[in-house]
Formats: C-alpha cells, structure tokens, sequence
C-alpha cells in the first residue's frame, strides 16, 4: 500500500510539473532572463507551493504522527554550513545554465529528450561525488582524532 501511495504522490508531482511548464528549461531559463524574454510563471508555481506548504504544514502538524510513519521527521539543525551554502550554489548554478531542477527533469525524461538525460546523468554523478567526497572527509577526520 505505501509504494501505490508513493507511486500516486510523485504522479501528481509530475503531472503538476508538466502541466505548470517547468519540464521545459526554456520556461525556466525565461524566469531568469529579466533583460529578455521574462517569463514570471516560475514565480506563481513557487508561490503557489509556497502556499500549500505553509498552510499544509499547519494541518498535518497538528496530527501526532503521519499516515505512513510512527512520527516526523523534522530537521533540528538551523546553522548554515558549507554543505549546505556549497550545495544551494551549486543548485543554483546548474539550474540557471540548464533550465532543469531534479523535480522538473525527472518527470521531462518521459520526453526522450537527450539534454534532459545528459542532465540526469550529471545529477547522478553529482550526488555520487558528493558521497565519494563526504566519506573521504569523515575518513580524514576519523585518522586525525
């Protein structure tokens, strides 16, 4: 029951990234083209899930638990690091030169468009790397101590 519950929630994420135009990055690529040919319709998708999560949150907070799990997983951590600062750029930088976040290219790869594989495959690698780096980090530290 858990991965048809799954299944249906990334469906209507997809459905919604589709029919909200941000599968395509020239869409994307608009929004941040002030100079050109801007489009704001990222702005109102953004601010439309801004939307739901803030009064969302308030609703299902309420509840002592999840449907599907004994209890929330919030994050405790309000620090900025250099993970997290390195990762937002890196995020930022690769959506502004390729017009794809992860949640707009994953539903595009039902397109077959080769640029939306190429910038699958660079995320994959990207997050491979990261670990690869994370854990020689945590090795240094450990030899160290």
């Amino acid at each position: 029951m858990r991965l048809i519950i799954v299944y249906l929630i990334g469906l209507i994420f997809g459905v919604g990234i589709s029919i909200s135009g941000m599968a395509n990055p020239a869409k994307v690529l608009n929004f941040f083209d002030l100079a050109g040919t801007w489009d704001p319709s990222l702005a109102f998708v953004m601010g439309g899930a801004l939307l739901v999560t803030f009064f969302g949150y308030r609703v299902v907070l309420k509840r002592k638990a999840p449907i599907m799990a004994s209890g929330f997983q919030l994050p405790t951590r309000r620090d900025f690091d250099l993970p997290l600062i390195g990762g937002s750029a890196f995020f930022g930088i690769g959506w502004g030169i390729a017009g794809f976040c992860p949640g707009g290219a994953l539903p595009a790869l039902g397109t077959g468009r080769s640029e939306v594989f190429v910038f699958v495959g660079a995320l994959l690698a990207g997050i491979l790397i990261a670990k690869a780096l994370q854990a020689a980090l945590a090795r240094q530290g450990e030899a160290t101590v």
